[in-house]
This record gives structure tokens, C-alpha cells and sequence, in this order.
């Protein structure tokens, strides 16, 4: 983590939150911040649109909190690789083999995030559903979450 990525952390999340955020890996970190410029980027053109039920600051906390469930257990670039790997030849299979943690994390790790961030009750619903439903795939017309979803693909 550069300083130009510390000062913008700190500029979107409190201190409980940056506390949480550096439990991430660094390079889950990084990928949030990704996640987050990316919606910068998109919000112009969708915002006039009216479909952006969020403000920016919000929306960038969001994209920075998204993965915060990999907190429970860090994947380093070898495991993600790996669980990617085995996901695509064994998906049902793998799935089911939540009892090894990094798998549980891999594929868990929206609802495992949604009820962590829950607790602290300081998040909107629609904050909440957001991180939950990231890697949701049967939601249709959700311009939020379409836009997280994006972002997250490309980083």
C-alpha cells in the first residue's frame, strides 16, 4: 500500500473501518481500491441517468468494503488461483467442501462480510444488500449492483 492509497482510504472510511480494511490481505486491499476508482469512474455516466440509488462516498465505501468477508481467512495469489482452477472443473463439488476454510471464504465471503458489517449497525439496507449480493448472478436490473459488479469483475 502506497501513501497516495493510505490518504484515499482515509478520506472514505473511519478509523473502525480502516481498522477492519487492514485486515484484508494487501493485495485484496489494493483490489478494493481498484473496485472503488473504477465506480468513480462509472458514476458520471450512470448518475445522470438517475439509476444510482447512492451517493459517491457511500458507493466508493461500499466497493472498498465489498470483500471484507475474506477477512476470515487471507488467500494469498497461489490459493485464489488455485480455488479459480478447481471452481471451473469441480464447481458443485467444491462448493460443498465449505468445511476447509479457504474454500468457505471463496465462496462465502459476500455473506460473511454482509453480517460482520451488519453488526456494527451503522449501514443502510441497501449498503448491506450490495456487499451481500456482489457475486449474485440471478438479479436482473439492479444498476448498482451491476456497476459493482463490473468494477469487481475488471479488478
Amino acid at each position: 500500500m502506497n501513501k497516495e492509497d493510505k490518504i484515499y482510504i482515509q478520506s472514505y472510511l473511519d478509523k473502525e473501518e480502516q481498522i477492519i480494511f487492514s485486515k484484508l490481505s494487501v493485495s485484496e486491499q489494493k483490489h478494493s481500491i481498484r473496485v472503488a476508482k473504477e465506480i468513480e469512474k462509472r458514476l458520471g455516466l450512470y448518475k445522470s441517468q438517475g439509476d444510482i440509488d447512492l451517493d459517491k462516498d457511500e458507493f466508493i465505501k461500499v466497493a472498498l468494503l465489498h470483500d471484507i468477508g475474506k477477512i476470515e481467512k487471507k488467500l494469498n495469489p497461489i490459493d485464489k488461483s488455485i480455488l479459480v482452477i478447481l471452481d471451473k472443473v469441480a464447481r458443485d463439488k467444491l462448493r460443498k467442501m465449505t468445511n476447509f476454510k479457504k474454500v468457505d471464504v471463496y465462496y462465502n465471503h459476500a455473506e460473511k462480510g454482509y453480517m460482520l458489517l451488519n453488526r456494527l449497525n451503522k449501514y443502510s439496507d441497501r449498503f448491506l444488500y450490495l456487499v451481500r449480493n456482489h457475486h449474485e448472478n440471478g438479479i436482473i436490473g439492479d444498476r448498482s449492483l451491476d456497476i459493482l459488479k463490473e468494477a469487481d469483475s475488471l479488478s
